[in-house]
């Protein structure tokens, strides 16, 4: 760490703070069920259209044999559990996913 950070900073920071849900995906006891490929991908167009349409702002699938990916989601965790509730891969048990309150800050972004 080279930057230094003011206790100033921190503070202006801490008052920008979001509050977000986060939405963690592990692979469940059905990720290998019959029809899972077709399911899946359901799963995955359903994710990229909620990314589209601003319900999760960032998607990050994970190469796991234990995490399936996680999801930064801009609405209140009780509205983040029910979206993730009616995936097509948590139905079937495919997914299992955990839904945490957590703060942000608007801005952030991933580096291209």
């Amino acid at each position: 760490m080279n930057t230094i950070v003011t206790d100033e900073q921190i503070r202006d920071l801490a008052e920008r703070a979001k509050p977000y849900s986060l939405a963690v995906l592990r692979w469940g006891p059905e990720r290998n069920m019959d029809g899972a490929e077709a399911t899946e991908l359901e799963h995955q167009r359903r994710m990229v259209s909620l990314r589209a349409d601003g319900v999760i702002a960032i998607l990050c699938p994970i190469a796991s044999d234990a995490l399936a990916g996680v999801a930064i989601m801009n609405v209140p965790t009780e509205e983040a559990e029910e979206i993730m509730d009616a995936d097509p891969c948590v139905r079937a048990r495919m997914i299992l996913c955990e839904v945490y309150s957590c703060h942000g800050f608007p801005g952030d972004a991933l580096p291209a």
